[in-house]
């Protein structure tokens, strides 16, 4: 298992100007790429201070300048936003733009409160996804394309330029559900995932879904790849370690008020959620926030289920000063212990 850095730009206070906050966002994937991490990657979101991404590719061509050596991964651009026939280039050019380092995660969203803004249905999410994906990857990979779907039909069109990476630049597909992993290997896709704020036992399901698919297709599955997402901090005392499970319960109550419920947003300041029934001692099981050897002793148990990469979000409301000492921590005390392990991103 090796490791990759989320890069989510969580603005829970809006008096901070957002140039800043970018700021220090390019900070972490420069030491990202200093430190060891194999990959960092970027979320999308839009109208809402819960990461702050609305263009994940543009915000990957400005991480590709700061950085040399990590791959890039969109994590996730929403494919039911966009009209595919763009997007294929956009994606083409950013492959051109961030030297062979892009790698393109995708997803059908999971927000209602965008969907609902952008005038596109939540219901239609996985259909409008399915299309999207086809679509994307035969304009990448084939020239003179024509197309006729239920949301799209068009004349021959060449998307231009052509993607630097053949035969495109490497797709992973977010799935949660561990049918919807198990679905995802069996189209021949990488996954990338999350176990949300759930504990250990769903990361460890999503895995068996995942090497269920792959053991059942044999060789030709065997590249596929999983990712997995976790709230990962490197606390230096007890009182840091504290500190940070509490702001990742206050980050939790906004993610479920936007993942549970039509979400309630003011001048684009999503709310916290109080009515959650997890408390913090609940939350302190299913996250991997403590002291380096803590998080060394949970992560193992991760890295037993043969996952090949796992992103780790220590941004979830620490400072920025905190975030890289953080990452300094974990790439000196816990990522050696997993060096030489198969599968990178």
């Amino acid at each position: 298992m090796d490791f990759g850095f989320y890069l989510p730009c969580y603005w829970p206070d809006l008096t901070r100007p957002a140039d800043q906050l970018y700021s220090e966002m390019l900070a972490q994937a420069r030491h990202a790429d200093e430190l060891g991490f194999v990959s960092v990657s970027i979320p999308e979101h839009h109208f809402i201070n819960y990461l702050t991404h609305p263009s994940t590719l543009l915000t990957a061509v400005k991480v590709a300048a700061v950085t040399s050596r990590v791959k890039i991964l969109t994590a996730i651009i929403v494919l039911p936003f966009y009209d595919v026939r763009r997007l294929a280039g956009e994606v083409a050019q950013t492959d051109c733009f961030t030297d062979g380092r892009l790698q393109i995660g995708v997803g059908r969203g999971a927000f209602r409160y965008e969907f609902d803004r952008l005038g596109v249905k939540f219901e239609d999410s996985r259909e409008m996804f399915v299309d999207s994906l086809q679509l994307l990857i035969k304009l990448l990979t084939e020239t003179d394309v024509a197309w006729k779907s239920r949301y799209y039909e068009f004349d021959s069109l060449t998307t231009m330029p052509r993607p630097v990476q053949k035969p495109h630049p490497p797709i992973w597909v977010a799935a949660v559900a561990p049918e919807a992993i198990y679905s995802s290997v069996k189209f021949g896709n990488h996954v990338m995932t999350t176990p949300l704020r759930d504990p250990f036992e769903a990361a460890k399901a999503q895995a068996e879904a995942f090497f269920k698919a792959v053991d059942e297709d044999g060789e030709k599955a065997r590249h596929l790849k999983l990712s997995t997402l976790r709230m990962i901090y490197v606390g230096r005392t007890e009182a840091d370690i504290r500190a940070k499970r509490r702001l990742a319960l206050e980050n939790h109550k906004r993610f479920t008020d936007l993942y549970e419920t039509p979400g309630h947003v003011i001048a684009g300041a999503v709310q916290p959620l109080e009515s959650i029934a997890l408390t913090e001692d609940e939350l302190e099981k299913a996250l991997i926030i403590g002291s380096p050897d803590y998080c060394l002793d949970k992560l193992m148990k991760y890295g037993e289920l043969g996952i090949h990469n796992m992103q780790v979000n220590s941004s979830f409301g620490a400072s920025h000063d905190d975030v890289m000492r953080s990452m300094e921590l974990f790439a000196s005390h816990v990522m050696p212990n997993f060096a030489g392990t198969p599968g990178s991103v």
